[in-house]
Formats: structure tokens, sequence, C-alpha cells
């Protein structure tokens, strides 16, 4: 509906003349209901152009619009205030919208809007040095319901997983699993170590400096002894600690991730871009176009030309590249690889770091809009008010298993959408344990199951609602109410997708439930007339089919019962 008013709107505009070709034309439901289903402010953003008051140029489009609209779709165009306009849904709209709805079904809420492109999401990206955190565990749920968004709003998607695992990180993991493989053979002796907390720890004496401290490193110590006895004691090569290391933690995470009903596609890696000779092209690049150049043994990008305070160093005196180099690297890559629009999930603590690898990217000459980086803030477990710390099994921090384990996937994947990305998350385990309609995600999930009750009942008295009921006895206020509601879910989802805002689709499945259950509380469906009953039995079924569809967006369970 939206596109079919701007379409009309811009063509008024266009009889008017001195209306700018850029102009967007804004359309929002009105806080209050009874001022129509959408207004538009166009007269008020147009008078200082146009040089006329807000509500001449509203009375003007007012009766142009009322000439051109299809009453079929459109009751009502009204001015009001200060100069709206605001536009009433005629009721065959709604009811061929409905009926449309429970034709389509599961698949209702898609569109072709990014059809033929094709779209990277990045996330998790953690590097494979211990299990997943809570922090990553944001990470993961949003960058998996931006991927389902944007799958839902016609885009190609490809789900990766990018890590680091040529750099100190991987060596320092080795390194501490080496230490602890010769403690097990009984070469090395121990020594204690005072930790931050004052809590101390035994390790190894050869243990690195900032080495993992985590019991999993004692369990994948523990199986290289098994399987080779001591005999890695007599190499001083790192390469099969690594490479255990890296398989048994990335098995964890892989599973971390399923639990969560994630799935990526592919995999990326830092090694590979070294081994491809793709970070050494990114340094060529940088230097044949004069960005870089060397100081103190080290290589410098000069980043100050484009705002920032200091230039960055590319590579260490060590020879070894900051992270910042195969970022660029590989960014660069997925410009190769076709990919129209590639969207990075990212933490607060990388907003210092990816302006440098887009403006890199803008001297090797890629088109740095076709990138959209998502930051997102962090995340206290709290009980109430104050914060908690959880214990855990295998690691020194907070493991995202043991918070599924303790409120289960779906809640997890739902309290990490409710906030705005660039928000700070308080996790409130009080609210998120609690198995009633409190918790919201529970709120949704019951109104679901609810709906499924309704349905099997009418089975059980043998009440069966024709598909061909009769929609346009829908004339109820709290039965209008409810197909308005479900008939923004294709809209609701498209701005998700186009603003990278998966909590916009928690905050709207809430005002659907909501309005089944008003309709619920006061039309009532078994005992009713046959013909109208079917017809309301057809639009708990369309309220059913939404809470489905959106859940599943979400990444979490629609049940028929709890």
């Amino acid at each position: 509906m939206k596109d079919y008013l701007r379409t009309q709107i811009r063509r008024v505009l266009d009889a008017l003349g001195d209306v700018p070709d850029d102009f967007e034309i804004e359309l929002e439901a009105p806080d209050r209901p009874e001022h129509g289903d959408l207004a538009t402010n166009t007269a008020l953003r147009l008078a200082s152009v146009l040089g006329d008051n807000p509500r001449s140029i509203a009375d003007t489009l007012a009766e142009r619009l009322r000439g051109r609209v299809d009453p079929a779709r459109i009751k009502s165009v009204e001015v009001a205030g200060p100069g709206f306009v605001n536009f009433r849904f005629a009721q065959d709209y709604l009811f061929d919208g409905l009926a449309d709805l429970l034709a389509q079904g599961d698949t209702f809420g898609q569109t072709d809007a990014g059809a033929g492109e094709r779209a990277l999401v990045e996330y998790v990206s953690a590097n494979p040095t211990g299990p997943l955190n809570v922090g990553h565990g944001r990470n993961a749920v949003l960058g998996d319901t931006i991927a389902n968004l944007l799958a839902w709003t016609g885009y190609d998607v490809t789900r990766e997983y990018y890590y680091n695992d040529a750099g100190r990180q991987m060596r320092v993991l080795a390194q501490s699993v080496r230490a602890r493989y010769e403690a097990l053979a009984g070469n090395v002796p121990t020594t204690t170590l005072t930790l931050d907390d004052d809590t101390t720890v035994e390790v190894p004496e050869t243990f690195p400096e900032d080495g993992y401290l985590g019991q999993y490193i004692v369990e994948i110590a523990q199986a290289l002894y098994d399987e080779h006895g001591d005999a890695l004691c007599a190499t001083d090569d790192l390469a099969p600690f690594r490479a255990a290391a890296e398989t048994a933690i990335f098995g964890d995470i892989e599973a971390t991730l399923r639990a969560l009903n994630i799935d990526m596609d592919g995999y990326a890696n830092e090694q590979a871009l070294h081994d491809e000779g793709r970070v050494d092209a990114v340094l060529d690049g940088l230097a044949d176009a004069g960005y870089t150049y060397e100081e103190d043994g080290a290589l410098w990008f000069k980043t100050t030309e484009f705002g920032t305070e200091d230039d960055t160093v590319l590579v260490k005196q060590t020879g070894e590249p900051t992270y910042r180099t195969p970022d660029i690297a590989y960014h660069a890559a997925k410009f190769e690889r076709g990919f129209d629009l590639m969207v990075d999930v990212f933490g607060a603590d990388h907003h210092a770091a990816y302006p440098d690898v887009l403006s890199a990217l803008d001297v090797l000459g890629y088109d740095t809009d076709r990138v959209d980086v998502i930051l997102y803030q962090f995340v206290t477990l709290v009980r109430g008010d104050e914060p908690v710390k959880m214990s855990t099994r295998r690691a020194n921090y907070v493991t995202l298993d043991d918070l599924i384990e303790q409120v289960g996937a779906d809640v997890t994947r739902f309290f990490f959408l409710m906030r705005s990305p660039d928000t700070h998350l308080n996790f409130d385990l009080e609210l998120a344990e609690e198995e009633s309609e409190k918790n919201p995600v529970f709120y949704l999930q019951y109104a679901h199951a609810r709906i499924c009750s309704v349905l099997d009942r009418a089975e059980e008295v043998d009440f069966s609602h024709d598909e061909d009921a009769d929609l346009t006895l829908l004339t109820h206020e709290d039965e209008i109410a409810l197909i308005k509601e479900l008939l923004r879910f294709p809209q609701e989802l498209q701005n998700a997708a186009d603003a990278r805002a998966p909590h916009f689709v928690p905050n709207y499945l809430r005002d659907v439930a909501t309005a089944f259950s008003q309709f619920y509380d006061n039309c009532r469906i078994i005992g009713e007339e046959q013909e109208l009953a079917s017809a309301r039995m057809r639009l708990a079924l369309a309220a059913k089919t939404v809470l489905k569809n959106g859940l599943t967006v979400l990444g979490i369970s629609a049940p028929r019962q709890m």
C-alpha cells in the first residue's frame, strides 16, 4: 500500500511542479488509529519549497488524490492538523489482502525487493581460541536474523564465518596446548599463577604469557597425549597443537551455533589470504596509490588523509601484519566474488578499525557503499537490576552454552533480538527463566499455541471452516484491527531488512499477539452462526500464519502447545 500511495502522491507532485525529483515521500501509521491507517507529512515538508502554507498544500494534495486513488483500496483521503494528509483503507482492500495472506500461507511476508542481488552476511567470526561467550551470542543471533530477513526479501544470501588463524592468538593457543601436553607427559614442573581476580591456577612452567586457561585446553592436550603418548615432546613444531586445538574448538563452536538454529554456508580464514597472495596484493595496491610509508621499521597507512587523528600500522616491526591488513584483503575478496551487498556484524570495539578498512577499499577502487557495517553493543547478564556472574565449566568467562542450557535456545535468541543492536543489552535472567506470558517470547509462543488450540477444538466438535468463507462478514472493530495488523507483516519485514534492524520484528509480533487477544476476547467463534464462525476461524488461521512466519524469521520455534 505504501508503494501504491507513493506513486499516486508523486504523480500529483509532478503536476504541481517545483518539487525536486529526489524528494522522498514519507508515509507512516498515525499514532492514533482514529486518524486513519497511513499519513504523510508531505505538505509540511514542502511548505518552504512551494512558498505556501502547509494546510493549503495539504488541501490541494487531498483534493487531487481523491480523484486518483482506487476506491477499492482507499476509502478516504483527509486533511488533519497543520497539514497532514491521512488515508483510510477500504474494506475490500482488507478482505482481498486477508484472502491473499491465507492463500500464501508459509510464504506470506516474502517479497522480491532484493531479487537478483547476492548478499554476504559475515557474522560470529570469533577466532577458534575458546568457547563462544555471551557477546559472541548476540553477534551470532543478530547476523543470522539479518540473513533471514534478507532471504525473506528476495536476496540470494550467503552466511559466512571469517576467522584469524595466522596471528599471535593462534600461536599462543598452540603454546598453551603444548604446555599442558608437556605437563601430562611429565616433562615439566608446574607453577602457580595469580589472576587479576586474585584467584590462583596451576600451570606448567612453559605456559605462555597470556595463555589460555580454560579446562578445554587441558582436554585438547589430553586427547593429543592419548593419541601420541609423549612423542610430540620431541618436536618444536606447534602445528599439531594448533591443528588439534582449532579442530576441537571449532567442533564446539559449530555445536553451539546448531543449538541456536544457526548453520553457516561457509568459512574463510586469514591463512588462506596469505597463501593466495591477497594480503601482499593489498599492500602493493595501497603502496602504488601512494597511501603507505615506512617508519620505525613498520609499514603505515595514511589514514589521517581520511580524517583519523593518527596513521595506522599495517605491518608491525616484526613483519607480522596487524589484523586490519588481512581484513582489507578479505573484503577485497568479497567484492571479487561478486556480492552486491556485504553486511558485517561487529562488536562495538571495532568502531575505530572498520573505517580504516573501508578507507583502504576506497583507495583500491571498490564501491564501499555496498558494505554495511552493523555495530552491536555488549551484553550484561543481570538478575533483576544486579549484574550476575554465571559459573562456567570450561573457561574463565561466561560461555554461550551455559546461557542456552539455563534459559533455552528460543529465549536466548529472542532476548538478543529485543533491543536495537546499537543499544547496550541487559539480559535479564530472572525474566528469561519465567515460563509464563511475562516472558516476551513465551507471550508470542503462547499466542500461537492458543490459536492452534482453537483450531484443534473446532475439529473436536466437528466444526469445519470453509476455505471459501465470506470474509466480508468480518466487520467488528477488533476483526478489522487484527486484519490491518496482519497485513503490515510484509512491510515490517522489509523495513527490518532495509534497516538491518531485527528488533523491529519482535515488536511487531507483540502487536499481532495483542490484536489477536483483543479479537478473541470480543469475537466468539465456536457457537456463533456458521458463516460468521467460519470467517472468524479463517482470521484466526491468518493470525497463526503471521506469528509462525515471524517466529521463523527470528529463528524461533512456533509450538502447537505449551
